[in-house]
């Protein structure tokens, strides 16, 4: 996509000017998604998007721009209108580009279709939808596949480049009855091509969303409170991701605007929690055979036993914190310059069944679904929604409840999940921060919270 000659000469003139390391980082991303809605197709978006991104580093401090040219001379302008502030004369080099790392690559799911067949594909799976339940009045779907080749170069003579598919699948439904009415929903997706869909049993993904939808619609107010609560797997692994993941990324740690920029190697959960983030696993929707700055993945284990182990770190937190890379420099597109992001991560599974958990806690709540939340990095505090969640009482899950928050600060409930079950599971999401939106897994087994507090209206 950029020819070695222009990118050795936009690196040699980043060094003329002084700059301590210069980085290319090179994108092609051709995208078709579909919106169907109310029984039709709402809205096709396709097309290529091609853009270079350049990064000047002096000491800790980057600059970044990016262009749609891949011309020498635009791309030389941009890189002495990145110096100027802090340019310098000094020694260019001439690279080949001939340090080679070896790396695995990330298996992807292939396969391909016509556009008309993935729109039969989302008719069946609305008419399945609607015929599922007579208070079915509203479906929602999509289907977002996008295919990007990066090429990275630096001025420590790396070149590499990773081809990246994704694909996922959007299915919503909404129920009413009366003046009432809920949504389920169902996002499933993978590193991969539309092999994936076409292996999703559409009947379970109709019948799950429509199952939440009801159940919603027809629970009651949930309690507030302090109590403990049971967390199921899966998306569950979303407060996990925010309410501690964040608070690990160099991002945030550089800053010390984490409250565990300073843990490594303390108790900050409990001792029988163990969390990784790992970008090597085959064919999931978070994984990544090299990250944005051309270093291979790894699998990061980030607490053991309870105590910190590792921080996500790239290559400018690792030169403001001296903490390892771990493989972990993301971003959304050619416009963001890198950043620690997470790839996959998630709570290790335990020894237990969710019925000993549920047992175990008498009375409580049962999160089966969670929703949206936020969290402030800074002191870790977070609220989260329950999508689907029961009342549980000795030990026993009831009445399905609405309307139910998790609110609490990250270091606190990390101490408290004194159970992990075995049913592990993990689910697809797309995570924001500084290098934008970008797609991630989240996961975990069921676990237990010995005590959280829970908004809600009874």
């Amino acid at each position: 996509m950029l020819d070695k000659n222009i990118a050795s000469d936009i690196i040699f003139e980043a060094l003329s000017l002084g700059a301590d390391f210069c980085d290319i980082f090179v994108e092609e991303t051709k995208l078709q998604n579909i919106s169907y809605n109310s029984s039709k197709v709402k809205n096709i978006q396709s097309g290529i998007d091609f853009g270079i991104g350049i990064r000047l580093i002096y000491g800790t401090r980057a600059m970044y721009a990016y262009s749609n040219s891949n011309k020498k001379e635009d791309l030389l302008t941009l890189t002495r209108n990145l110096a100027q502030k802090y340019k310098t004369n000094a020694q260019g080099k001439n690279l080949n580009f001939d340090k080679a790392l070896a790396y695995k690559e990330i298996k992807a799911l292939g396969g391909n279709h016509e556009l008309g067949y993935k729109i039969d594909k989302l008719k069946v799976l609305d008419a399945m939808t609607r015929k599922n339940s007579e208070f079915v009045s509203q479906v929602s779907l999509g289907l977002l596949q996008k295919d990007t080749t990066v090429e990275i170069f630096d001025s420590e003579g790396l070149y590499a480049t990773e081809h990246r598919p994704y694909v996922r699948l959007l299915a919503s439904a909404i129920t009413k009855d009366g003046g009432e009415q809920a949504s389920g929903s169902w996002y499933p997706g993978a590193r991969g091509g539309f092999d994936y869909v076409d292996s999703l049993d559409l009947q379970e993904v109709s019948d799950e969303i429509v199952r939440q939808s009801l159940t919603i619609l027809k629970a009651k107010p949930a309690p507030a409170g302090k109590m403990p609560v049971v967390i199921d797997n899966g998306f569950g692994g979303v407060i996990f991701h925010e309410a501690c993941g964040h608070l690990l990324e160099t991002t945030s740690v550089e800053k010390k605007a984490s409250v565990l920029w300073d843990k490594k190697g303390e108790l900050v959960a409990h001792e029988n929690l163990n969390a990784v983030d790992d970008g090597t696993m085959d064919n999931e929707w978070g994984s990544i055979s090299i990250d944005d700055e051309g270093m291979p993945t790894q699998r990061t284990q980030l607490i053991k036993n309870g105590k910190v182990e590792n921080f996500l770190c790239d290559r400018l937190g690792a030169i403001k914190t001296e903490h390892p890379r771990t493989g972990s420099a993301r971003r959304q597109s050619y416009k963001y310059a890198p950043a620690s992001r997470m790839r996959n991560t998630f709570i290790e599974a335990g020894n237990y069944k969710l019925d000993d958990l549920l047992s175990s806690m008498e009375d409580g709540i049962y999160a089966k679904k969670m929703g949206g939340g936020s969290v402030n990095p800074g002191t870790g505090e977070f609220n989260f929604s329950v999508q689907e969640g029961y009342i549980v009482k000795n030990g026993k899950i009831g009445q399905a409840i609405k309307g139910a928050t998790l609110i609490g600060r990250g270091e606190e409930i990390l101490k408290k999940i004194s159970m992990s079950a075995d049913n592990f599971e993990l689910a697809t999401g797309m995570c924001g921060s500084v290098s934008g939106s970008i797609p991630t897994t989240v996961g975990q087994p069921a676990i237990k919270v010995d005590e959280i507090l829970v908004g809600g209206q009874a």
